[in-house]
């Protein structure tokens, strides 16, 4: 199952940007924008998160993904269109198998909401180190 292996290369991504904020003390939620072509099941991340986030600065934090569908662009004609599960990858305008796959494959932190110091909440937006 690789979604525990994304769920704690999230929580390290977001335990250094917390490190480097200084002075935060829980992370109440992190955002994620999840392709359909990703590979990845919500779900399954979704539990691989909260078990990973044990006694960690994240332990009780939300996962909150985002799903964007897959597209395609058929290089030949232009025509785009949604790829689907299973996908469908062959130009339904002109049958052509050159395409490109410009959404669906993101996966990527967009947001976190954590609090600093004795009361503050603060939303962190996007860690750079993602972009």
């Amino acid at each position: 199952m690789h979604e525990m292996s994304i769920a704690l290369a999230v929580i390290g991504q977001v335990e250094e940007a917390a490190e480097r904020a200084g002075d935060v003390t829980a992370v109440r939620s992190v955002r994620l924008q999840v392709g359909e072509l990703a590979g990845v099941v919500p779900d399954s991340l979704s539990f691989c998160f909260e078990l990973a986030c044990a006694g960690t600065l994240l332990e009780g934090a939300e996962l909150v993904t985002e799903s964007v569908p897959g597209r395609a662009r058929c290089a030949p004609c232009a025509h785009e269109w949604a790829v689907g599960m299973p996908p469908l990858l062959a130009c339904p305008r002109c049958g052509g198998a050159g395409t490109d796959l410009p959404a669906g494959r993101e996966l990527q932190i967009l947001s976190v909401q954590w609090e600093d110091g004795p009361t503050h909440a603060h939303l962190r937006e996007p860690i750079p180190e993602e972009r």
